[in-house]
């Protein structure tokens, strides 16, 4: 009987490897197998605080995007990890990170040829919004534009689109709660959001949807799952092939009208 420990941990490691090389049928196919595996490496899904969407809630992430991605993990059986990150930092692993994926993303003409996308899994309108207590109206984009600063969260594609439409007015701020909290003091007359999220981000810095008005819709956008372009395309087919599976059998409808009972479901060809 041997009762050294280290002669009894090299004899293991050598069984162990012996039976690999048995079952792979040599050391280029224990090799080969290794490789195949990389395949099926484990997802990592990205987003960022925006509820009703998503957002975390006693711990745990929640909301409407992570339901739907929750449901697509389990149709696809693909191994999978979300997290929430700063929009900023989740946007550019999930453009250089393999098997990477950032939610909830607008797809753009900018953005198309930069990731794989799956969807779309939520649509919204993008409009000004300023106090109702001031009163203000506003008849076109170019007043809108001449109304002194506008707020927009600087990360947020919104604050890209009205930059690149000649906008010399935005106050690019850190983030929704920053935005509305301007808007309460009277230090922006504006700010532009999407109705989609509108209630949960007056209520970040206390204000309620009764307390603004509505101008000019100017954006009409069709959110996605955007997977890296380094991200296996089997694994794109298969979320694809899911999602259709999920607006055939009713179960997105059902995850979608939950947590947005007013708003318009996503068309397939947005």
């Amino acid at each position: 009987m041997n009762n050294n420990p280290l002669k009894r941990a090299r004899r293991a490691r050598c069984s162990c490897g012996a039976l690999l090389v048995k079952l792979c049928g040599g050391l280029g196919a224990v090799l080969a197998c290794l490789l195949g595996g990389s395949a099926m490496a484990e997802l990592q899904l990205l987003t960022e605080e925006a509820p009703p969407t998503s957002f975390m809630q006693d711990g745990e992430l929640r909301g409407m995007a992570v339901e739907i991605v929750q449901a697509l993990i389990e149709r696809t059986g693909d191994a999978a990890q979300m997290q929430i990150l700063p929009w900023t930092r989740g946007y550019q692993l999930a453009q250089h990170q393999a098997n990477t994926a950032i939610f909830s993303t607008v797809r753009t003409p900018e953005r198309e040829a930069k990731f794989q996308w799956v969807g779309p899994i939520l649509q919204g309108t993008t409009s000004f919004y300023s106090l109702k207590s001031r009163n203000l109206h506003f008849a076109s984009l170019e007043e809108a534009a001449a109304s002194g600063p506008l707020a927009v969260p600087k990360q947020w594609y919104t604050y890209e689109t009205l930059s690149a439409r000649g906008f010399k007015n935005l106050y690019g701020v850190s983030s929704p709660k920053r935005m509305v909290t301007m808007l309460k003091h009277g230090r922006v007359q504006l700010i532009a959001t999407e109705d989609l999220t509108l209630k949960d981000e007056l209520a970040s810095g206390g204000l309620s949807p009764d307390q603004v008005q509505a101008h000019l819709p100017f954006m009409r956008s069709a959110y996605y799952i955007a997977f890296s372009l380094n991200t296996d395309a089997a694994v794109i087919a298969r979320w694809r092939q899911a999602l259709a599976e999920m607006r055939q059998d009713g179960s997105f409808a059902a995850i979608f009208r939950r947590w947005l009972p007013d708003a318009e479901l996503p068309s397939v060809n947005e």
